[in-house]
């Protein structure tokens, strides 16, 4: 097959679908993130199979994918490898809500390959292990309060559900934003236990962090913010996170369900130098089965593995995830494949720039070459904070990325959040977007 992907046929079978699914389910999808479509077309598209970087939907459309289940699928769609081991556990059961040999590799291969990691908890999404994570920051130091940063995601649940994406009215003043529900029904009281605090200003974080001296269990940031459109940290930035985490003896947390072990074998903890005191995983984790994890320092753990401090989970680490993990994280291990990947990525974010240049459109190309993306700011400078994004020009976001998938390349729909890319992306997927690309800012 050589690069060029056929232009995206009907999707008649998709709308279908969705007629159908919204008498059973609610609004029509499992996610509220799933309506995946933009452009014309009111509904999302169906998925049935998939090899590599490739996906095909009901209609037989074929799309290089750079959604990849969110970053989950960092292997590709049914790696040989992946299908052949967990195939062998469907013979042999797949969980027993019991210890298991797996779980007890993997936990060793996550404390030989992260730096910060000394003990290792297991979970089954993102949401639940930063609830993991906080609960064991809350105990360890005695204090409620969690300070986040306004546009960082982590999960859906009510314990950090807050001021993901404000919108400017709500959002309150610069320095010190208001704490802003992410949806109704969660509690006053959990939002009040938030503190939110603009990303990459110095001035401001002290300031919260003085304001609240003596409160604050844990701080926890994105690295690089994956759902604040991959803005980066500012050059010494999470160092400082760091010193004033350690001068005030609160817990650091890095959320790295998007950046752990894609953006590296050490994710981003081992890109910038920096080790927090606990680390969340999940996406890569599990090469796209449900598995999360927070790892961290032995004291931090401690109450945690002593007892003191509860969790649980009927589905942690079964023998079937915790070894299609271990497949995983076994070739991210291996620095020619995250390099890969990361080259990859690159080739893709110089072509963009370069077809941005080429047709004098402005626009941000950010991140690192496993995820990044392309923000249209008016003057094509990176965003720094989540409240730039305000700024941006969302329509033509929105134009791109439906040319783009007319094309047959698969993004997310969202602005705010990335691309990810796949280890086994081919020359031709990346020869075949290129062109997209040229294409789609031709049309821009």
């Amino acid at each position: 097959m050589n690069g060029h992907i056929q232009a995206l046929g009907g999707t008649d079978s998709s709308r279908a679908w969705f007629d159908r699914a919204q008498e059973s389910l609610a609004g029509g999808i499992s996610s509220s993130s799933r309506l995946t479509s933009t452009g014309p077309h009111p509904y999302p598209l169906y998925m049935v199979s998939g090899s590599g970087a490739r996906i095909r939907d009901v209609d037989g459309n074929e799309y290089v994918d750079y959604l990849l289940s969110y970053g989950s699928a960092v292997l590709g769609h049914a790696h040989p490898e992946l299908t052949e081991a967990l195939t062998a556990v469907l013979h042999t059961g797949t969980m027993f809500g019991t210890c298991n040999t797996p779980e007890v590799e993997l936990a060793e291969l996550i404390c030989d390959m992260v730096p910060g990691a000394e003990l290792v908890r297991f979970a089954n999404s993102g949401s639940e292990a930063v609830q993991g994570a906080v609960r064991a920051a809350r105990g360890y130091t005695g204090r409620s309060k969690i300070l986040k940063f306004e546009g960082h995601y982590h999960g859906w649940s009510d314990t950090l559900a807050i001021s993901n994406r404000p919108g400017a009215p709500e959002a309150g003043p610069y320095a010190a934003p208001h704490a802003v529900p992410h949806s109704p029904g969660i509690p006053a009281g959990i939002v009040d236990d938030v503190v939110v605090c603009p990303w990459n200003d110095a001035a401001a974080l002290r300031a919260l962090l003085d304001a609240h001296r003596g409160e604050l269990a844990a701080v926890i940031c994105e690295p690089i913010v994956a759902n604040n459109a991959c803005t980066m940290p500012a050059p010494g930035y999470l160092d400082l996170l760091r010193e004033e985490c350690t001068a005030r003896g609160i817990v650091l947390i890095f959320d790295e369900v998007c950046t752990g072990f894609r953006t590296g074998p050490g994710g981003a903890q081992a890109l910038f130098g920096v080790v927090p005191d606990l680390a969340v995983y999940s996406k890569a984790l599990g090469g796209g089965l449900p598995i999360a994890a927070f790892a961290g320092q032995r004291h931090v753990m401690e109450p945690l593995a002593q007892g003191h401090v509860k969790h649980g989970g009927t589905y942690n680490a079964s023998p079937l995830c915790a070894t299609s993990a271990l497949v995983s994280l076994r070739h991210l291990n291996q620095p020619g494949v995250t390099k890969r990947i990361d080259e990859s990525g690159r080739r893709l974010m110089e072509a963009i720039r370069r077809a941005a240049h080429d047709r004098r459109i402005p626009c941000s190309v950010q991140g690192v070459g496993a995820m990044f993306q392309t923000v249209f700011t008016a003057d094509g400078t990176p965003t720094r904070q989540y409240r730039d994004l305000l700024h941006t020009d969302q329509a033509r976001y929105h134009a791109f990325r439906h040319e783009l998938l007319k094309r047959g390349i698969h993004t997310n729909a969202y602005g705010m959040a990335c691309w990810f890319v796949a280890a086994t992306v081919t020359e031709d997927d990346l020869d075949a977007t290129c062109e997209a690309v040229t294409e789609a800012f031709g049309v821009l």
